[in-house]
């Protein structure tokens, strides 16, 4: 068994995209990295860092690939730090599930989601551990591409720190206590 993971945060590169809704992958990793004090670095098809926790190490991974080849980031670094598919976690929002909702599978489909079908294509599997974090369907008919590019609300962001810090005891709960108990755990929270 490997004590090596790899923590994925999707999200898009640059500052218009920093604080929006798509981006929280991002927000959740940079969130845990200055909370631990992690410094990033720039790393081939991204931004990396390490965090060293109970005998195991989490390379926490944001791609530069843009949301939508994400997976070419993904196999990359899985293939050089020899990280198994089990001990990947990829951190994404979810239009389907109300805000700040959490939800961890042990696999699924893209939900329409860009960059998991992208790391659907290139891993050649869907048998990855997802962290969707819910940013609800709060928008008009032929409105979501700008709701999901959109900045958070107000209330969101007021609640958004709580949700922060509950999503870093996700990702050390993933890979000290396993994927079952990080479920039983944290889903519907």
């Amino acid at each position: 068994m490997s004590n090596k993971f790899l923590i994925v945060g999707l999200g898009n590169i640059g500052a218009e995209y920093a604080n929006t809704r798509h981006n929280i992958g991002f927000k959740i990793l940079d969130f845990f990295a200055r909370k631990e004090s992690l410094d990033w670095q720039t790393v081939k098809l991204g931004q990396l860092t390490e965090y060293k926790f109970k005998g195991r190490t989490f390379f926490l991974l944001k791609p530069n690939t843009y949301m939508n080849l994400s997976g070419k980031a993904v196999q990359y670094w899985m293939d050089k730090e020899n990280i198994p598919l089990e001990n990947i976690l990829v951190i994404t929002d979810d239009l389907n599930l109300p805000f700040g909702t959490i939800r961890i599978k042990p696999k699924g489909s893209d939900g329409g989601h860009n960059g998991l079908k992208n790391i659907n294509l290139v891993l050649n599997t869907q048998n990855y551990v997802r962290f969707r974090f819910g940013i609800s369907d709060e928008f008009k008919k032929g409105q979501q591409v700008n709701y999901v590019l959109g900045q958070w609300n107000e209330e969101e962001n007021a609640k958004l720190p709580e949700r922060l810090e509950l999503s870093g005891d996700i990702i050390r709960s993933f890979g000290t206590a396993g994927l079952e108990h990080t479920m039983s755990g944290f889903n519907g929270k």
